[in-house]
């Protein structure tokens, strides 16, 4: 297996624990990050030991998103570390270019990225042995795609949870929220781009249990107990047999136009003066921007 620069990588007993590994970045997702966790729940499919899949991430919070500093900000000097093959459409270069409101945009080159990283997230969703992830401190834009992505969330009850970037620039590409918490409450979260406290993404079916941080790893450890216990042949078969109802219900189509919607949504005018704000004052900036309006973040405290 390749040297991994985003995550590690250990096998425990019958759980194999995938944990996101770049808390200097709020485990920021990166061109790399979709492929190596690609590998990590193949190597774990391959392992005759393997019961359960255990995905967690390191530092303050499980996952902040795509890592959109460098390239809301036009920054190539920190795009070119680990940067695809020149030339192609996964070329930051070519990104950078395609993103230029003076040029000409090809949604296909947005399409060629941006369906790979699906595929990687996916690979938590279509894994022959079931996903359990534990969400902490925070899981928002990008990241909620992976949490998703898994059979099962375990989550802080203080967490914050949610699609911020539903108010400009992004779409949900694997497309999962209506299949989660069904089409009306898919519809509050992504309407307003409100987060869910982790008590809330219980009560809404979202995560299968809540804690407080102090117990969190506890109640996380007891429920991958209880799978590993199962044969792993009972597994497959009980994740098949549920995952067949996602896909009677059409979730690859609404995956592919959800992936060319976020393309589109990063070229409307909103969308480019977003970039020409962060561009300016930088990506923190201009999320507290788009953001400080709202107000609170989520459906409980939101009395507006």
């Amino acid at each position: 297996m390749k040297t991994l620069s985003t995550m590690k990588y250990e096998r425990d007993g019958r759980v194999a624990r995938i944990t996101l590994d770049r808390p200097h970045r709020g485990n920021g997702i990166t061109f790399e990050l979709p492929r190596e966790l690609t590998d990590c729940v193949e190597r774990a499919n391959l392992d005759p030991e393997v019961h359960v899949i255990a995905l967690s991430g390191n530092g303050k919070g499980f996952c902040g998103g795509y890592d959109l500093v460098a390239s809301a900000e036009r920054n190539m000097e920190e795009l070119d570390a680990g940067r695809a093959p020149e030339g192609s459409p996964l070329d930051p270069a070519v990104q950078a270019k395609n993103h230029d409101p003076s040029g000409t945009w090809d949604p296909m080159v947005d399409y060629a990225m941006m369906s790979r990283n699906v595929r990687g997230f996916m690979s938590l969703f279509h894994s022959e042995k079931p996903v359990v992830c534990k969400v902490h401190g925070f899981c928002v834009a990008g990241g909620t795609d992976m949490a998703l992505c898994s059979d099962l969330l375990v989550i802080e009850d203080k967490a914050k949870i949610g699609y911020p970037p539903a108010r400009v620039w992004g779409v949900p590409t694997t497309a999962l929220w209506a299949h989660r918490v069904g089409a009306a409450r898919a519809k509050r979260l992504l309407l307003t781009g409100d987060c869910l406290s982790g008590t809330e993404a219980l009560e809404w079916g979202l995560a299968i249990e809540a804690a407080p941080a102090a117990k969190l790893d506890e109640r996380f450890e007891s429920l991958l107990s209880r799978i590993a216990r199962v044969p792993i042949n009972q597994l497959v078969m009980h994740k098949l047999l549920v995952n067949q109802t996602l896909y009677a219900q059409g979730l690859h189509a609404t995956q592919v136009l959800g992936t060319v919607f976020d393309g589109i949504a990063r070229h409307t005018p909103e969308g480019f003066a977003f970039q020409r704000r962060a561009m300016e004052a930088g990506f923190k900036q201009a999320v507290h921007d788009r953001d400080d309006p709202f107000g609170d973040f989520g459906p409980s405290t939101n009395k507006g």
